[in-house]
């Protein structure tokens, strides 16, 4: 039977000014034959890919039917066509089963191709599994917990009783469960790819061996992610200890807990921890928790902990665990001095390691660097040729989304020939503690290492209408812009939903606008969000001297 080439292209699309008109564009396109549209009114294009028997005129007139005017389109070279080769079983073969895994199969399906995913555990990966699902769901009723006995509001009496960890952790596996079906298990059957369980290593360069079964592709991904991982602290292992995903399966609280690693993951489960009743030290290395954070939001963030009770040992060096009658000693030097923490539990959140172990990379001609993480280029490509990796596992930003991004990604450039190249610009990242840490694009330590002249507005939270109402002015915002031009480069906020306020800081740094754009643009007063227009006035005015909602 005949192949099938597949091209990629970019459309102009004149005429959109909303969500609506792009959603309309998109249903014209892939009614009229194209796959893997992606519309966005904002920069007035349409991105999508077609078979060759589709003629552009019928893209070209479904487009008009919608009511809007195509332009140029601008063809991306074409992506191979579907193998003519019985020998090769698959378009696409993807090592791994998460979010860049998934991304990757959906996008690959919707264009045609023949789809297959390997995995030797559970369908979903960290997020929904081990990661970001479980944890949250967990945060949130510890932090329901903790204001129930704890809220500034006079003449409200309120109060927490007893915690049924047993129950909550219940609760959370059955909403694992729910959404590994729903969000996953489901869509390989909506979709229409295999699913082949087994351990996958590379035999050559174009195939794979699945627990004895030789598989053939035409590409392939590496999306195997990564795993917790523990630093060699002397007694660590002998003393046992408790990884991020063993601590999301306790059923009974430990009196005391060590944390080991201060960053997002250690400072939400420790403070997990903490709303529960738990006495928790955090300690860390660096000089302050949250260390890739603004220095002033970590500040604010390590004051608000210490008022709920948390002990922080930061910079601290560990130098052994112990285990003694009944509980484990922690010994670490501090400030100077050597101490002996006591503890029941210590949990250890130091980093994550990528899952390339027994892979074959190696008989695949795949590279890897000293953390153990695959080595790619900005378009995904290994040193192979045929084979893109992407996710936790080429040792990038771990968030899920970011995962998903390159899953989708790899499979333009593999398979339908796109030529894109990564693209971070503005990236968010969120600590759901309690206030919560947002941030987006460069903190003023990177854009300065990135060679940007930069000046900076810090706003206390007590000057947000919002914090005042709540009372509850833990916090800070802080802007980074480019002298000059006064282009936004980087935004970070402690405070009650940060990490939804922080989309917009997206959006102004991906898209270029200046701190007096932002400045001018309008913000409901009475939101957490008006925080961001009040430090962006803050680089030109005093704003403790305006009044409410002054322009």
């Amino acid at each position: 039977m005949a192949a099938t080439p597949v091209r990629a292209g970019v459309l102009e699309v004149g005429g959109m000014t909303c969500d609506a008109c792009a959603q309309h564009v998109t249903r014209a396109l892939h009614e009229a034959g194209a796959t893997g549209v992606s519309v966005t009114w904002q920069s007035g294009q349409a991105r999508f890919a077609w078979p060759s028997d589709v003629d552009e005129a019928d893209l070209r007139s479904a487009v008009v039917g919608a009511g809007y005017r195509p332009g140029a389109l601008r063809v991306s070279a074409a992506g191979p066509p579907v193998p003519a080769d019985p020998a090769r079983d698959y378009d696409l073969v993807v090592v791994g089963a998460g979010a860049a895994a998934f991304a990757a199969a959906i996008r690959a399906a919707e264009a045609g191709q023949r789809v297959a995913l390997v995995e030797q555990g559970v369908l979903g990966g960290t997020c929904v599994n081990i990661g970001c699902v479980p944890s949250k769901a967990l945060l949130q009723a510890a932090e329901l917990a903790w204001t129930a006995g704890h809220h500034p509001f006079a003449g409200l009496a309120t109060s927490s009783g007893p915690v049924d960890l047993a129950a909550l952790v219940g609760q959370k596996d059955a909403l694992v469960d729910a959404l590994r079906q729903a969000k996953y298990a489901d869509l390989t059957q909506a979709y229409g790819f295999e699913v082949i369980s087994g351990h996958a290593r590379f035999i050559g360069p174009d195939r794979l061996e699945v627990d004895g079964r030789a598989v053939w592709a035409t590409a392939f991904l590496i999306a195997t992610g990564a795993s917790p991982s523990a630093p060699p602290i002397p007694g660590l292992a002998e003393a046992g200890l408790l990884t991020s995903t063993a601590a999301l399966s306790l059923t009974e609280l430990p009196a005391r807990l060590a944390v080991i690693g201060a960053s997002a993951t250690g400072l939400e489960l420790g403070q997990f921890f903490l709303h529960l009743g738990t006495e928790v030290t955090l300690l860390d290395g660096a000089a302050r928790i949250a260390p890739l954070e603004e220095p002033e939001v970590s500040d604010a963030l390590a004051a608000a902990l210490r008022a709920q009770g948390a002990r922080i040992l930061a910079p601290a060096d560990v130098l052994g665990v112990e285990r003694a009658a009944g509980h484990l000693e922690v010994k670490v030097k501090a400030a100077g001095q050597e101490v002996v923490v006591a503890v029941d539990q210590v949990l250890v959140t130091t980093g994550r390691r990528p899952n390339t172990a027994d892979l074959g990379l190696e008989t695949a001609g795949i590279a890897v660097d000293a953390r153990g993480a695959v080595v790619v280029d900005e378009q995904l490509r290994t040193a192979n040729p045929r084979v893109f990796a992407a996710g936790d596992v080429i040792g990038g930003p771990q968030f899920v989304y970011v995962s998903a991004y390159e899953g989708a990604l790899a499979v333009d450039n593999a398979l339908l020939g796109a030529g894109r190249s990564v693209d971070l610009t503005g990236l968010p990242r969120v600590t759901f503690t309690s206030p919560q840490l947002a941030s987006a694009g460069l903190t003023e330590a990177q854009a300065r290492s990135a060679g940007h002249d930069v000046v900076t507005s810090v706003l206390p939270l007590e000057a947000v209408p919002r914090a005042l109402v709540n009372h509850d002015t833990r916090g800070v915002v802080k802007l980074v812009a480019e002298v000059g031009t006064g282009r936004l480069l980087g935004a970070s906020m402690l405070a009650d939903g940060a990490g939804d306020v922080i989309q917009a800081a997206v959006l102004a740094i991906r898209h270029g606008l200046t701190t007096d754009e932002l400045a001018t643009t309008f913000h409901p007063y009475l939101t957490m969000a008006e925080g961001l227009k009040l430090a962006a006035q803050a680089f030109t005015r005093d704003v403790h001297k305006l009044s409410c909602c002054a322009a």
